[in-house]
């Protein structure tokens, strides 16, 4: 089934409600032909705001411009900028089966049966439904429901699909198998996609980029990996993961128990994350911390370390790792895992 894939332009799109309640600051953004782009941020950042801004369930601001490929929708309605959308909940209508819920869109808009039965094939094919075409929703899996609802919403061949926290109702478990499984479905699908959500590891493990947001703002964008290990901002920094914030000198050193680590930039700020903390044993290229507590998480331990000159930081070690509360260890970090920051970027 051949999709177009579609280039979104924002420009300059911002949200003010009528109380004067600013929803989503002045924001340009591009998402590419098939890429699927996450917006993420905590609750009450804007990007649910964008989201209905893209799909023209909210007016923007005068001024703002909104383009899918050369076609400018800034002010045309939902059913006119040709998008589909998947929901928390899925929204499938229950007493339908599941071809029924797939084909439901292309029989509102006429198209023809012969026409409807051959896409609705073609798309249960796709998303690995065979055999359950007369089921219906209540008698499907959590992940066959979800592959229900993106079938339907790509049946009429959206230019654009946007996905709104699509994950959130589930419990840990299955939002992890499901997450994975999402992923495949839509770079199988080869459709542009805005995918919302507040899930750190859900957005890193779908989107091919991410726009993180904050008080309306995209605050920085980029592939996961590259905004992981080198956040521009300090909101990026703790928002994708956890942060030891560090005390730097004026010259750039950080003193780690004993020792004094070159930061590759001089700032008064410095991070680094649990996993790029060393622990050793004692010796002269190591810094001396004291293990506060050790909690066994599964597949790591973590520790909390007394550093002098640093205080409490937390240090992620191999399940296996010999050292228990009270111990001294040796402690050590490279100087490229220091992640400088601006004293005006920390919030």
């Amino acid at each position: 089934m051949e999709i177009e894939r579609t280039r979104i332009d924002i420009d300059h799109c911002a949200k003010t409600y009528a109380d004067g309640t600013r929803g989503l600051q002045p924001t340009s953004l591009v998402v590419e032909p098939g890429e699927v782009l996450a917006l993420l941020g905590p609750s009450g950042c804007g990007k649910t705001t964008l989201l209905r801004l893209i799909a023209g369930l909210e007016s923007p601001d005068a001024g703002s411009r909104i383009r899918f490929g050369d076609t400018d929708v800034t002010q045309l309605p939902i059913e006119q900028r040709n998008v589909g959308m998947v929901f928390q909940h899925y929204a499938l209508f229950p007493q339908m089966s599941v071809q029924a819920n797939i084909g439901y869109g292309l029989r509102i808009r006429g198209t023809p049966e012969a026409e409807r039965q051959r896409v609705v094939g073609e798309l249960i094919d796709l998303v690995r439904l065979n055999g359950l075409e007369k089921k219906r929703p209540n008698e499907l899996s959590g992940g066959q429901r979800q592959r229900v609802a993106l079938a339907r919403a790509v049946a009429a061949r959206p230019r654009v699909l946007l996905l709104d926290e699509p994950l959130t109702a589930l419990d840990a478990k299955l939002k992890e198998s499901l997450r994975d499984e999402l992923a495949e479905l839509l770079r199988r699908l080869h459709i542009t996609a805005v995918h919302v959500t507040h899930d750190q590891q859900e957005a890193l493990a779908i989107a091919d980029r991410l726009a993180v947001m904050r008080a309306g703002r995209i605050v920085q964008v980029g592939d996961g990996e590259s905004l992981y290990r080198t956040p521009a901002h300090h909101f990026v920094a703790s928002f994708l993961g956890r942060v030891n914030r560090l005390g730097a000198s004026a010259g750039g050193m950080v003193e780690l128990g004993g020792m004094a680590l070159h930061c590759p930039a001089a700032r008064a700020t410095v991070l680094v994350r649990p996993e790029d903390i060393q622990i050793g044993p004692s010796g002269p290229d190591w810094g001396s911390a004291r293990v506060r507590r050790r909690n066994f998480l599964g597949d790591r331990v973590q520790l909390t370390l007394d550093v002098q000159g640093q205080g409490a930081l937390l240090a992620d070690v191999d399940r296996d790792h010999p050292a228990r509360e009270g111990e001294t260890v040796g402690i050590r970090i490279a100087p490229a895992h220091l992640m400088p920051m601006m004293e005006d970027e920390t919030p």
